[in-house]
């Protein structure tokens, strides 16, 4: 209880000595100001910057995978065009060799001229597909029905398309039904698909004009081995990717006839390694982050050690006084520790509200990036937590300094 409320007078009367002085407490708590306002303001920009990015990566699917063609780096001319493209062969099997593989379908995609009726639209992404795309791409039939096997082993003439599809070639608001041409072949609209919008991540935020037709028939219109495969795919889980990727890379090897140092002429890539790799970024830009508040608090640190000790010379005759009536040294000590961290922790205060000024204005800004932004309960933590740490260190020698002087001299001091 006595401790406690001499900790009290000491707090009180250290905000008592910071407003006799608040300009040049607050001038000298400038360093702490700006170290913690910069800790939560690039804090809060990084957490509303992940949230952004890892809301994209999850609407392009977080399980999805690829494999696709790739010719070596280190070796670029030892294969061939043949030995790199890859073969439906490769594609079919790789299901059932791949156990940590939920669905897959090969895509074949080109571009086309489409026509219908005297409006034509050159260079048109047309993809074959298998009728799993749906689930993997998440993107499913509005209008119509979905491609079934059969279509695809009788090499059917039929075909989706998407909304921008319909507007950019006038096709009837209900286009099921309809014929269309696509690089001079008639194809029936047998569904509509959902128009999905591409990220602004991804290449740019405009849906485009899609037709989906399935595989065989892409197969049959475009057999030549310029029109290579890829293979899309999903996980059964997003973190089962390194198991996946393990796997498809054994498959393929295998496949290929790739043995000892053989470089892989294959790739595997997946969201949830983009996102693994964007998250280390993060971490790398809040730990530079913490290294400007460190900084900043040092520099914020040297201006307090300066200004407590000016405030032991100006108070000199102040200690001596009080040493003269019975004050032990630990509570001159402590009362100039306390002034010291009391000055932190209001610089702290004002860099907090600072700070989330900063959020706050990043989470108003129309169409922001960073709309998600916010200040985690840690970052507060950390920001007070070093504030007062180095109002003990950095307050600690002019305390000490205070603590020793010797009475009779401090009496005498003018």
């Amino acid at each position: 209880m006595i401790i406690a409320r001499f900790l009290l007078q000491t707090v009180v009367l250290a905000f008592g000595q910071l407003w006799a002085n608040r300009v040049r407490a607050l001038l000298t708590a400038l360093g702490i100001v700006i170290g913690v306002a910069s800790t939560i303001g690039t804090v809060a920009a990084t957490s509303g910057l992940k949230g952004y990015v890892l809301k994209e990566f999850a609407a392009v699917g977080a399980s999805r995978v690829w494999v696709f063609p790739r010719r070596p780096r280190d070796q670029p001319t030892r294969f061939s065009q043949n030995q790199i493209r890859m073969k439906l062969s490769e594609a079919d099997g790789m299901l059932a060799a791949c156990p940590s593989l939920a669905l897959l379908t090969p895509i074949k995609q080109f571009v086309a001229p489409v026509q219908y009726g005297d409006r034509v639209s050159n260079n048109v992404s047309v993809q074959g597909i298998r009728p799993s795309w749906h689930e993997i791409e998440q993107r499913f039939v509005t209008e119509g029905r979905q491609f079934v096997e059969v279509d695809d082993r009788e090499r059917r003439n039929v075909c989706y398309v998407n909304d921008k599809a319909i507007e950019e070639l006038s096709l009837p608001a209900s286009a099921s039904g309809t014929t269309i041409l696509v690089e001079g072949r008639r194809f029936l609209i047998v569904g509509v698909v959902e128009t999905k919008a591409v990220s602004p991540m991804f290449g740019g935020g405009e849906a485009r004009t899609e037709i989906f037709i399935p595989y065989g028939t892409a197969d049959a219109m475009k057999p030549e081995p310029m029109f290579g495969l890829y293979v899309a795919a999903t996980t059964k889980r997003p973190e089962l990717f390194d198991d996946a990727k393990a796997e498809v890379k054994f498959y393929m090897r295998n496949k290929r006839g790739l043995t000892g140092d053989d470089p892989d002429t294959f790739g595997v890539e997946a969201i949830e390694q983009f996102i693994t790799q964007f998250k280390n970024i993060a971490a790398g830009i809040t730990a530079l982050a913490a290294g400007l508040v460190v900084i900043s608090l040092l520099v914020g640190g040297i201006g307090i050690m300066n200004i407590m000790l000016a405030s032991v010379s100006e108070r000199t005759r102040e200690i001596g006084l009080r040493k003269a009536v019975g004050a032990p040294p630990a509570v001159i000590l402590m009362q100039f520790l306390v002034e010291a961290v009391v000055l932190c922790l209001v610089g702290a205060a004002i860099g907090l509200a600072i700070g989330y000024g900063i959020a706050l204005g990043m989470i108003k800004i129309p169409g922001s990036p960073l709309s998600e932004a916010e200040v985690p309960l840690w970052a507060v933590l950390l920001s007070v937590g070093f504030s007062a740490g180095t109002g003990v260190v950095f307050g600690l020698f002019p305390a000490i300094k205070a603590a020793r002087l010797d009475p009779i001299v401090a009496l005498r001091h003018e």
